[in-house]
């Protein structure tokens, strides 16, 4: 894409959904850690289901150290791979209340030197809770990014460089959760829903998927 294609994409995103949010639920930046800690190779609903109850018992890392790894893992065993980030998130805590004050880092640097957190969980707070303009490549944006022709890359740090050299003006600190939400629900996995995209004449994906049929149509 041009500068003026990605321009009218993302344009026309912001015009659909103009203040697009993470689906995690979280009441503060510590509590956004921790969820967006525990969503790696899971779903934001099965996240949700299982920190409800346990972000109404823990909002700060040391009530989290004070429930221990064991009550952790009781709130979040519904999760995949539960053991071993529950062992990351007490280890996070422990470290939020020993050298931070409590308080998450606002650098992206400084966080992915905590137990657990990777570049993108980073990416994620930093824009969510900081506002600032980084793009969170997951699954979905790196999909999206590849078939759209949006930001080519083979890894997910090339997709990461790609969308921010291309992605300006007021449309950087939004553009991971609109790039999301699109793949999620729109420019599926295995079958993208071409004939109700809104950038589909953007989209250099060829063959689009042609709308299914109606219960009428196939009877006639």
């Amino acid at each position: 894409m041009n500068k003026a294609q990605i321009f009218d994409f993302f344009s026309r995103l912001a015009e659909a959904n103009p203040a697009p949010v993470t689906e995690l639920e979280y009441g503060n930046p510590y509590q956004l850690l921790v969820a967006v800690t525990l969503s790696a190779q899971a779903t934001d609903v099965g996240v949700n289901k299982a920190t409800r109850a346990l972000f109404r018992a823990v909002q700060t890392p040391q009530q989290m150290v004070e429930l221990g790894e064991e009550g952790l893992k009781a709130h979040i065993k519904t999760i995949g791979l539960f053991n071993t980030k529950a062992k990351n998130v007490i280890g996070l805590s422990e470290i939020l209340v020993r050298d931070f004050g409590g308080e998450v880092p606002e650098d992206r640097d400084t966080l992915t030197t905590l137990p657990g957190v990777g570049r993108k969980t980073a990416n994620v707070v930093v824009n969510t809770a900081f506002g600032q303009e980084t793009f969170a490549v997951d699954t979905h944006i790196f999909r999206v990014g590849n078939r759209t022709g949006l930001a080519p890359g083979k890894t997910v740090l090339a997709v990461e460089q790609q969308l921010d050299k291309k992605v300006r003006g007021p449309f950087r600190r939004d553009a991971h959760h609109w790039l999301i939400l699109h793949g999620r629900y729109v420019c599926k996995a295995r079958k993208p829903e071409c004939w109700r995209c809104i950038v589909a004449d953007l989209c250099r994906f060829k063959p689009k998927t042609p709308a299914p049929k109606t219960a009428a149509a196939k009877a006639a």
